[in-house]
């Protein structure tokens, strides 16, 4: 897939946890379509094993003021005080220049404020399951999760699933294969539309 004709345009991916987001997203990527993630930045300190400008770009709440006063985000929120998250438009300039498009793996009101900032040059992809019983089935299955962390996810994918009408494209990753397929033609016609 050539990438010197490729239009500024954006994908927006998002979904309930369990959905299968992200195994859709790097099945795409194998297949060849010239996407890069966007990394975005917080003012939180790293968990776990997060590293920067890999999980997140990790900014101080000072050094993050000072970016949005200086307008380097696309778009920014404050998730909790004093904890913000945003999209530099620094990472977007980086995946452009590469020739690729930029991905964006959002929550679902993330994903809504994005696709309004960007409008037609944006791609919004809602993937869901077909019921929240297949969810719960999965997040059992997974087995990473207790049962109340369960249950405070499937509470947030119901509420997460009234915004799907919203997006520009709902997929239901009911069957995987299927999922791929579905997302490999939007992509495609999104791409060289």
């Amino acid at each position: 897939m050539g990438t010197s004709a490729l239009k500024r345009k954006y994908i927006i991916f998002s979904a309930p946890s369990g959905s299968g987001k992200t195994t859709i997203v790097r099945e795409m990527m194998k297949r060849g379509f010239p996407l890069e993630f966007s990394v975005s930045a917080t003012s939180r300190t790293p968990r776990g094993n997060e590293k920067d400008g890999v999980d997140y770009h990790f900014l101080s709440l000072e050094e993050f003021n000072k970016k949005i006063k200086n307008n380097e985000f696309i778009e920014w929120e404050e998730v909790y005080a004093g904890v913000k998250y945003g999209t530099p438009k620094s990472e977007l300039d980086r995946i452009f220049s590469e020739g690729k498009l930029p991905i964006f793996d959002l929550d679902v009101v993330g994903g809504i404020n994005l696709k309004k900032l960007l409008g037609k040059n944006a791609l919004a992809v809602f993937i869901q399951v077909s019921n929240i019983d297949v969810l719960k089935d999965r997040l059992i299955n997974r087995a990473t999760d207790s049962e109340e962390s369960i249950q405070k996810r499937l509470d947030k994918a119901e509420y997460e699933m009234s915004f799907a009408s919203q997006f520009d494209v709902i997929i239901i990753n009911n069957k995987l294969e299927d999922a791929y397929e579905e997302t490999f033609q939007t992509l495609t016609n999104f791409i060289n539309g």
